[in-house]
């Protein structure tokens, strides 16, 4: 299959910090593909080594089996938002990216198309320097877009966007990915990404904690508790535990029970004559499950006291 990203073994070092550790992965077309893990976990520097702009220590970062700095004119091959304040303030908009098209051999007429694209055609005469932040995420994605690349890479590309311009990016995302291109973005936030992608890759310090669809991610925050309310929670707690249940008591006088289901509680409960006035299951969110995954990996906890 074409236009695959591999990583294979893919190592930074920077001094005795490492940003990248033995990372090997394989990111293939037709999927929005989500990098996911917290700030500083080395999703950036893992994206500039598969775009050539950072020398791996060690290992390699391909797209199609060659790495992307043999390739000439980027654009055609691999469009990518790395940081969307790293343009030119005085230029416009249109000679931003007719700039870049000039030196990727890019037809002039793509340069409106995806000016519109992006929502910004009645913007492309002002000045880059007078563009809020959402603009200018609106015209880094431009810019990724402007070769019609069968590969795509986004960092962070939610920062500084309205509701509906995330609404937007990840329709956009989409359809990319239904068009059949490689479809790659970066996010420290869980609730960015659960709309739009279809795997998931996961990252703790450099290192690869988690590969796999969104579906069998999602199972990891399935285990389901079931809140219990009841006149007589010592009574209720001994005959759950017999039962081999976890009983945690919670605020207000509720109960949270973990390894037995809804069902079986109120049976067990109306079986020994113990009154319930609360029986609700819950399952932990998406969100929940990438922070539990990755609390290992978070550089600072707030409150904690750094050094």
């Amino acid at each position: 299959m074409g236009h695959v990203i591999e990583l294979n073994a893919l190592t930074k070092r920077y001094g005795d910090r490492t940003a990248v550790d033995d990372l090997t992965l394989t990111v293939r077309p037709g999927h929005v593909t989500g990098f996911l893990g917290p700030n500083g976990a080395g999703k950036s520097t893992t994206l500039r080594m598969i775009l050539g702009l950072t020398t791996p220590t060690s290992g390699s970062a391909t797209v199609d089996g060659v790495r992307f700095a043999d390739r000439p004119r980027g654009l055609h091959h691999a469009g990518a938002l790395l940081d969307a304040g790293d343009v030119h303030a005085g230029r416009t908009a249109a000679a931003h990216l007719s700039a870049l098209a000039r030196s990727n051999g890019i037809a002039r007429a793509r340069v409106d198309a995806v000016l519109r694209e992006v929502g910004l055609a009645g913007a492309a005469a002002r000045r880059i320097g007078g563009f809020s932040l959402g603009m200018r995420q609106r015209l880094g994605i431009a810019v990724a877009l402007l070769g019609d690349p069968p590969v795509l890479l986004f960092d962070e590309p939610f920062n500084g966007l309205d509701p509906e311009g995330v609404r937007w990016v990840r329709n956009l995302f989409r359809r990319l990915a239904d068009e059949g291109r490689t479809v790659f973005v970066s996010s420290h936030l869980m609730s960015e990404m659960e709309h739009c992608v279809d795997r998931l890759v996961v990252l703790g310090r450099g290192r690869l904690i988690a590969e796999q669809s969104l579906a069998e991610f999602a199972a990891r925050g399935t285990r389901a508790s079931v809140t219990v309310r009841t006149p007589d929670p010592a009574a209720l707690t001994v005959v759950l535990a017999a039962e081999g249940a976890r009983v945690v008591p919670a605020d207000a006088g509720a109960l949270v029970v973990t390894g037995l289901t809804a069902a079986r509680i109120g049976d067990l409960a109306l079986a020994h004559g113990i009154g319930l006035h609360e029986l609700t299951t819950r399952t932990a969110s998406l969100e929940e499950a990438f922070m539990e995954l990755t609390a290992d990996s978070v550089e600072y906890h707030a409150g904690e006291e750094t050094r």
